[in-house]
């Protein structure tokens, strides 16, 4: 007797975009796939907090500019709730700074509106596997975003973290203090590290002090 194949299910997609007729063409294009099931379609980033967990997608393809909620804390706060979903940025901005705050903030992939349908698909499987995805605009956005030292600019985020932890908090008050989870200080805190090349707390103090961070003068 030949034995039956389990049927594969099929990933759980939910699209977060401000503009009616794009998140409807996104789905569109999806649903060609016979691999993915698009959960629903959303407007903001509030409405995505509020309904992921009722939802409960794989992956969601967030916008970054929307009203009442922006991509970048939708992903914070949607991680908190549901850590295990991955969070593709579909965006139209090919800038350094929105690529690297997107990365962050804990999305997996950074994708272009522009890109063809099969690069979405393509960064849809590539974070289901656990991996990063950059599609080739935001790669190549983000080659010369080096400093003249070799190392990476920080963000303004980063640079807020920085100037915080120098003055000798805790994780926690700095969450406190810029009203964002813990988990997010722990993951800035450990890009703060690799970017600088610094492996202690008193390194980043050192550091911001000879950079001008704590006068406000740091330039990154």
């Amino acid at each position: 007797m030949s034995e039956q194949s389990i049927p594969v299910q099929p990933t759980r997609v939910l699209i977060v975009d401000d503009h009616p007729m794009v998140a409807e063409g996104i789905r569109a294009l999806l649903e060609t796939f016979e691999d993915i099931e698009v959960v629903g379609t959303l407007c903001n980033g509030r409405e995505a907090v509020d309904r992921v967990e009722a939802l409960t997608p794989d992956v969601v393809l967030m916008d970054l500019n929307m009203p009442q909620m922006g991509g970048l804390t939708a992903t914070e706060l949607l991680l908190e709730r549901l850590p295990d979903t991955r969070i593709l940025i579909l965006s139209m901005h090919d800038s350094p700074e929105y690529i690297g705050a997107a990365l962050s903030h804990g999305a997996m992939g950074y994708v272009l509106k522009d890109v063809p349908t099969e690069d979405v698909k393509d960064a849809i499987d590539a974070v289901m596997r656990g991996e990063q995805y950059l599609c080739d605009g935001a790669q190549a956005a983000m080659k010369p975003a080096k400093i003249r030292d070799g190392r990476e600019p920080l963000t303004d985020r980063e640079t807020t973290i920085l100037l915080e932890l120098a003055q000798g908090k805790s994780n926690k008050e700095v969450a406190c203090a810029l009203e964002i989870s813990v988990r997010t200080v722990e993951t800035h805190r450990k890009n703060l590290k690799r970017k600088l090349g610094i492996s202690s707390t008193a390194g980043l103090t050192r550091y911001a002090m000879e950079h001008g961070v704590l006068q406000g003068t740091g330039r990154f």
